[in-house]
């Protein structure tokens, strides 16, 4: 942890997304991962919360400490708003005036309800590109369902893939759907963005539900299937198409893990083991043949790795050029010299914690990077900022408080 850079926020950097407002009414992770990344690269994103209760991802706590909310709410601003009520909807409408890009999570058919729907948004602001994440999409016989990550990854098949062939189906233990949806999203909402400000200058809804970005990623499991007839088994951190790939028990009880996924790197990594009559054992020879034997070889190289200590078999793989890494717990992960010197991780002045480490922006523009420009705001922080951007006065937003419009 000590070895995390410690860097100052930058609230006056400028970033390629400078000038781009983002409405932001969704809650728990997809929504606010698509925002996080806007707003790493400059977006003004306005979260629009519920008064006195906030974004629900506030109250996913570690030890009482919202770690959730003040790493993907970064870079944010917050509002308190009540659209159900008239004078909120009126607000509402008000700021989408103003706004490139509003996000929302409801399940379908909630804004129609408070007549705040695709048709009204869009006559108050013909260019707004409209984000509507939901669970199974805006249409079909499921889209009134709440669709929360744990069911997509289920019924997307990745749990059925997930895991040992001898124990149940493994749920991922992160928001991995949410996560997928929010990063495809963030995709989809630019190129949107894109076609108004080149073309036609009219808006548009983005449909992103969290099941078909996590489909999307599971590859070509229906094409095989196709071809096999066979519904793919767990198999652990192996691979069905490659081999050899695993996780490894070294001597010392930490882990390495392999993945020789090219016939130059298979050889490579028998010669490395000493083991040249692997080459050319009618077994192993190609590809496909290790694959279909991989119940063999597998053994084969655990023993290998066994025999010595995590750093030792990192220090002879490097030197051979074999694709063999370290499995870090999130310590280890901290501690490495490679997330160290790149600044992956970056450390931050933190009220509750002192200081609060997170991930960096994860893509690197060379011209124009991406920031950390402010921490997550606290509920409503920025109610004064933005409505009396509006026109209202001190008075009106502490009335507007007092009748819990905001």
């Amino acid at each position: 942890m000590a070895n995390i850079h410690q860097r100052d926020y930058r609230p006056d950097a400028s970033a390629p997304l400078d000038g781009v407002r983002v409405l932001d009414l969704s809650r728990l992770v997809a929504g606010n991962a698509l925002t996080h990344v806007l707003a790493d690269y400059g977006a003004e994103v306005i979260k629009v919360e519920r008064p006195g209760h906030g974004d629900d991802l506030r109250n996913w706590r570690v030890d009482g400490v919202s770690i959730h909310w003040k790493v993907y709410a970064r870079n944010k601003k917050s509002i308190t708003l009540n659209p159900r009520s008239a004078v909120g909807r009126d607000l509402l409408l008000q700021l989408v005036e103003g706004a490139q890009i509003l996000v929302e999570n409801f399940l379908p058919g909630t804004l129609e309800k408070w007549d705040l729907g695709w048709d009204v948004l869009s006559a108050r602001n013909p260019s707004l590109v409209m984000v509507r994440v939901s669970g199974w999409g805006q249409d079909g016989p499921d889209r009134h369902q709440p669709g929360f990550g744990s069911l997509v990854e289920a019924r997307t098949g990745f749990a059925a893939m997930n895991g040992y062939s001898d124990r149940p189906p493994v749920l991922p233990p992160l928001a991995l759907a949410d996560m997928v949806a929010g990063i495809y999203g963030g995709m989809a909402t630019l190129v949107a963005l894109r076609e108004v400000e080149m073309n036609r200058g009219q808006g548009q809804i983005v449909d992103l539900p969290l099941f078909d970005p996590l489909l999307a990623i599971l590859g070509p499991q229906a094409a095989a299937y196709q071809l096999t007839g066979e519904v793919g088994t767990r198999s652990g951190s192996r691979s069905t198409t490659t081999a050899p790939r695993n996780t490894y028990h070294c001597r010392d009880g930490r882990y390495v893990a392999l993945s020789a996924s090219m016939q130059s790197m298979a050889e490579r990594l028998f010669k490395t083991m000493d083991r040249e009559d692997l080459i050319d054992d009618p077994r192993f020879k190609t590809n496909a043949d290790r694959v279909a034997n991989n119940d063999i070889l597998d053994p084969i190289v655990g023993e290998f790795m066994a025999r010595h200590d995590q750093k030792e078999l990192l220090d002879i793989f490097k030197a051979a050029g074999v694709t063999v890494g370290p499995v870090h717990d999130t310590a280890g992960m901290l501690d490495d010299e490679m997330v160290r010197e790149r600044e992956v991780m970056l450390r931050f002045p933190d009220e509750e914690m002192g200081e609060l480490p997170m991930h960096n922006v994860a893509a690197h523009l060379s011209a124009t990077p991406g920031q950390i420009r402010h921490p997550a705001p606290t509920l409503g922080q920025h109610n004064g900022e933005i409505y009396e951007a509006l026109g209202l006065s001190s008075a009106d937003i502490a009335a507007l408080k007092k009748d819990d419009v905001i």
